[in-house]
């Protein structure tokens, strides 16, 4: 996506799902919530809403684990 969406505006539809298509290709290739927000200029929410309702599988935030 290389333009940003005016921040606030509703996104419905076909320009939805469009939108939901291209972040889902993207976060499956790696990249993460945040920096798909930040390139549409939308919420992390926002972001992590749409993923969902793409029915993508979202990774888990990582890190270190602790044990027992």
């Amino acid at each position: 996506m290389a333009e940003t969406l005016r921040k606030g505006t509703r996104v419905t539809g076909t320009e939805r799902s469009e939108l939901a298509t291209e972040l889902k290709r993207r976060y499956d290739g790696g990249e993460s919530i945040r920096s798909l927000a930040a390139a549409t200029g939308r919420s992390y929410g926002f972001v992590h809403r749409l993923l969902t309702e793409a029915g993508v599988t979202l990774r888990g935030r990582g890190g270190a684990t602790r044990r027992t």
